[in-house]
């Protein structure tokens, strides 16, 4: 391996955990602006990557841009609006990865005077921000989007959808062996690098 490779490898890395931190403490602090302090009390309100890493989903992250943190534990039970609260909880993650990648679009947008380097590494990190956050949306269980949708269903159908819950990470893991994953992706990340000016 190159001296580059390695360079960009420890650059990856940095980028996400920068990525899978913003995602799970915004789903901590909306939990708590919710009405619920279980993210505060176990320690997971914190901008500190080393709370948030899934070592699994970390590795699929670092090789694969698919990937996931350590699940920020929220008691739905707490939160003082009921579904409307478990909406926003689940969308604040995927929101702030977002909202990163199109911040630090900033840095290519306008013409500074930086380094190549700083500029190569903020693409990356929001390439990545803008796959976890669309990643995360997909309304497969355990991800972000199946509470979505478990939450806007009506009852009457809510106890099949829950019935593929245990089979959740089974189906993901088979889109992402078949590419099925990269095809339901590749719209809104073709779409998204476009708002970001890199299309």
């Amino acid at each position: 391996m190159e001296f580059s490779d390695i360079v960009t490898y420890l650059w990856r890395i940095v980028a996400i955990l920068i990525a899978i931190t913003v995602h799970e403490f915004a789903h901590g602090k909306m939990a708590e602006i919710e009405g619920d302090i279980t993210p505060r009390l176990s320690g997971r309100l914190t901008l500190n990557p080393l709370a948030h890493i899934d070592p699994i989903g970390f590795l699929m992250l670092l090789f694969f841009r698919f990937g996931w943190a350590k699940p920020v534990p929220v008691n739905f039970n707490n939160l003082r609006r009921g579904e409307k609260s478990i909406i926003l909880v689940s969308l604040a993650g995927p929101l702030a990865n977002f909202i990163l990648a199109f911040l630090v679009s900033i840095f290519w947008r306008i013409d500074l005077p930086l380094p190549l380097g700083f500029i190569r590494f903020c693409i990356e990190l929001a390439i990545l921000n803008v796959f976890l956050g669309i990643f995360n949306l997909i309304p497969i269980p355990p991800l972000d989007g199946s509470h979505i949708l478990e939450s806007i269903l009506p009852y009457k159908y809510r106890r099949y959808y829950q019935s593929i819950s245990l089979y959740g990470v089974l189906i993901l893991m088979v889109l992402i062996l078949t590419n099925g994953l990269y095809i339901i992706i590749s719209p809104f990340l073709n779409l998204f690098l476009y708002l970001l000016g890199l299309k």
